[in-house]
């Protein structure tokens, strides 16, 4: 019967899971049996990988065994490409320390005068970079200073027109305050009710006696303007008749 490869993708997947699972019960068996050490490592079409290795020993142990036994190596190529790869990053490593040396005004003997050049004009180019780049941080950082200027000068207004709101408040309830101290005044005599309000200054009290040595009543009256003042007025008993 002639070996050749299932089309069909769904068909070729089953056929590989079921053959690698004989397989492995294969290798199970022949390893137990005939104390034998083996491995097996399997690869399908979609990247997926399985394997199997005998009690006792590790795939590794097992391929070791193998170069051995037929004088081969099997990692000497990838070794020769690991040396070829370290030696090529080992000259870029040491070209890239040198051209940073030179950009700094170092090692520069050995240079002539088109490598020089070349050299000049990459320092201009890198330092107009690094120039506008400064610009760019100064133009933002200035940007976040106005805005915060900004903010400062609106907290300052805000508490401005605070403060005013609050002077504007005590300054009404002075006035109101004071429209009710002119509401409590007597209209006609200017007469107190309360002299703890205004104290006693500006208040003329007359003595008015009862007729036959009677008690004495105290009356006070409040200056307004008009009325002469009392203070400053001598009482005289010829100008003023005594009452009762």
């Amino acid at each position: 019967m002639e070996t050749k490869r299932v089309e069909e993708a769904s068909r070729r997947q089953a056929s590989y899971s079921r053959r690698r699972s004989g397989i492995m019960n294969n290798a199970r068996e022949l390893a137990v049996v005939c104390d034998a050490q083996v491995a097996i490592v399997m690869l399908s079409a979609t990247g997926k990988h399985h394997h199997f290795c005998s009690d006792g020993a590790d795939i590794k142990g097992v391929l070791d065994r193998y170069q051995q036994a037929t004088g081969t190596s099997l990692w000497t190529e990838q070794y020769e490409e690991m040396q070829r790869t370290l030696s090529h990053l080992k000259a870029v490593n040491r070209n890239l320390r040198t051209e940073i040396r030179q950009r700094m005004g170092e090692d520069l003997d050995a240079l002539g005068f088109g490598e020089l050049r070349g050299l000049e004009q990459s320092v201009d180019a890198a330092l107009e970079v690094v120039r506008q780049r400064k610009y760019h941080v100064i133009r933002r950082q200035t940007e976040n200073y106005k805005r915060k200027v900004k903010r400062s000068q609106e907290v300052y207004k805000n508490l401005q027109q605070e403060l005013e709101y609050k002077n504007l408040q005590q300054e009404l309830e002075y006035k109101n305050l004071q429209e009710e101290l002119v509401m409590r005044e007597d209209p006609v005599f200017g007469f107190m009710d309360s002299p703890v309000l205004g104290g006693w200054d500006g208040v003329a009290a007359v003595e008015m006696c009862g007729g036959g040595g009677g008690s004495v009543d105290m009356y006070a009256f409040g200056l307004v303007s008009g009325q002469p003042d009392l203070h400053g007025m001598a009482y005289d008993s010829s100008h003023y008749p005594p009452f009762g």
